[in-house]
């Protein structure tokens, strides 16, 4: 299982990909907002959405598991 974590503490501003979808190296998967600046957490590996562990608006710290991938 591949983890996406949340490079900095913010609001999930929206959710790019759900469970079950294919992505790839690179793809945006959620834009978090932070002191009014949106920053895109891509992908670092190809794979199958397995969770998706937060939805928009909510709380994340830096570290968080975002998405999982298998």
């Amino acid at each position: 299982m591949k983890e996406i974590t949340a490079s900095m503490a913010g609001t999930v501003w929206q959710v790019l990909v759900s469970e079950g979808e294919a992505v790839s190296e690179g793809q945006t998967v959620i834009i978090l907002e932070s002191m009014k600046m949106e920053i895109p957490v891509d992908a670092t590996d190809g794979g199958t959405v397995e969770s998706v562990k937060f939805a928009s608006g909510d709380f994340v710290n830096e570290g968080d598991v975002l998405v999982t991938l298998k």
